[in-house]
């Protein structure tokens, strides 16, 4: 990860030489870039400095820069919030340092028309399939909301799609950024390994994962389930395939209805669920 306008730390590359090196990678089409405008851009800086995000940026797949909001303020203190107009409790996020951060990455980039995200409870719920839809895109910019949200006009002519990760408030849209940034960049093709990794995750066909076991074989007085071992991959695949089933209609029955499933299925879940009674 990249700190973007403010000076980085140590262990950061310079902005020139995330300039010049990101626009080239961006050129080849070997990189997908993600811009995030932020008022604490160092939160970002523990989350993405390990596991998944860190090799992704390692390997090329993926550059993440932060942008502290306040450094396209022009007053002595920085200020990027204002009261609200009409009144009310709390701050309001300005429109001038947003709306000249997104120019001055859209020119840094030379890209038109970057996918814009303003990371709010107002949003549409965040799922798997808009991970995915982000994960083909060659360059996102997320916003990050704060305080009372964001100056309505950056929303209506700079955003182009408003992001929620739960019917619940947090003091700021870093934290929501993070969960987006880290679900679409395991992704993008390559950055897991094996593409099956992240086909068999839950959600990625609409459905809660199966049971996952690992050695010891025998662990107290629990043993993995024998299907597992016997090496018929048919049958290994047939077991998951039920087991993911069930695990969605006892935890997540809503997402069945989404579904088109078999009337062997559909069977085989009732019957389930009526031994389980």
């Amino acid at each position: 990860m990249v700190m973007g306008s403010n000076e980085a730390p140590n262990s950061f590359l310079p902005l020139s030489v995330v300039k010049s090196s990101a626009w080239w990678q961006l050129l080849c089409g070997a990189l997908m870039r993600i811009d995030i405008l932020c008022l604490f851009p160092e939160m970002f800086v523990s989350p993405f400095s390990h596991s998944i995000v860190k090799r992704a940026e390692d390997n090329g797949f993926v550059k993440v820069v932060t942008h502290n909001i306040r450094d396209y303020t022009h007053d002595r203190h920085g200020t990027a919030d204002d009261y609200p107009y009409g009144g009310g409790a709390g701050m309001v996020l300005k429109p001038e340092p947003i709306f000249e951060a997104c120019e001055d990455i859209g020119q840094l980039t030379g890209v038109g028309n970057i996918p814009t995200i303003l990371l709010t409870p107002q949003g549409r719920p965040f799922t798997q399939r808009i991970a995915a839809e982000l994960a083909a895109q060659p360059q996102l910019m997320f916003i990050c909301g704060h305080y009372e949200g964001v100056d309505e006009r950056v929303a209506e002519h700079i955003v182009t799609d408003e992001l929620s990760i739960g019917d619940y408030v947090l003091t700021g849209g870093e934290i929501a950024a993070m969960v987006v940034v880290d679900s679409v960049v395991r992704l993008i093709p390559g950055v897991l390994g094996s593409d099956e990794s992240a086909a068999d995750d839950s959600h990625s066909e609409g459905l809660l994962e199966y049971p996952q076991y690992t050695r010891p074989e025998q662990f107290r007085e629990w043993s993995v389930p024998p299907i597992l071992l016997s090496g018929n991959h048919g049958e290994i695949a047939a077991w998951r395939r039920r087991q993911s089933l069930l695990r969605t209609a006892l935890r997540r029955p809503d997402l069945l209805d989404k579904l088109t499933l078999t009337d062997k299925e559909l069977a085989w879940i009732s019957d389930s669920l009526s031994s389980q009674r």
